[in-house]
């Protein structure tokens, strides 16, 4: 086992082309795509917290998902290095074709930008996910944003889209709407 440390990119340092994924955004405010690490676990705790309707999890999930998830979530930061989107998920290990896409978030001054999209699909097109065909998501009745993002992406990507009731609000402790399950796909990830 080859126990090398791994050398640490401060997160100033990641918000450049030559390490992001994607360059958005215009020339005089672009955003870089890029996968998290653990410097990130606390923007992203920020960011999301500043994005409602969003459940906000602990900071110490955002680390593990900037650690234990990071090549299948996404980040985006502005020239200085702020994280200004998030967008997470894992491929279902019950069903490999799909990613299960848990949060996407993206802050005030980014909004109106494309950016959901553009990290969304940052994630779909990247090599680990070259035999996923479906993405599955959670969305309550209301939330507006969401809907019309994944309805979006749905058309952008020529796929169905299906949705049921997932979790009731009972299940979910009878404090929170109601959860549905919204399924997008077939759709091939190199045509995105």
């Amino acid at each position: 086992m080859n126990l090398t440390p791994q050398p640490f990119t401060p997160s100033a340092d990641l918000a450049r082309p030559s390490v992001a994924d994607a360059v958005v955004g215009s020339d005089a405010a672009p955003l870089f795509i890029r996968k998290p690490n653990p410097d990130d676990g606390w923007g992203i705790y920020e960011l999301v917290k500043s994005c409602p309707p969003l459940d906000v999890n602990s900071a110490y999930a955002y680390l593990l998902l900037a650690t234990q998830f990071r090549d299948t979530c996404a980040v985006a930061t502005d020239e200085e290095g702020d994280i200004v989107g998030f967008v997470s998920g894992y491929v279902k290990s019950n069903a490999p074709d799909t990613y299960f896409l848990w949060q996407v978030a993206v802050g005030e001054k980014a909004r109106g930008t494309g950016l959901a999209r553009r990290l969304v699909e940052a994630v779909m097109t990247r090599s680990e996910l070259s035999e996923v065909h479906h993405l599955e998501t959670t969305i309550t009745p209301d939330n507006q944003a969401s809907w019309g993002l994944f309805r979006r992406l749905a058309d952008r990507w020529q796929a169905p889209l299906n949705s049921r009731e997932y979790f009731s609000t009972d299940q979910l402790g009878g404090e929170h709407d109601p959860e549905n399950l919204v399924r997008i796909g077939p759709f091939e990830t190199d045509r995105l």
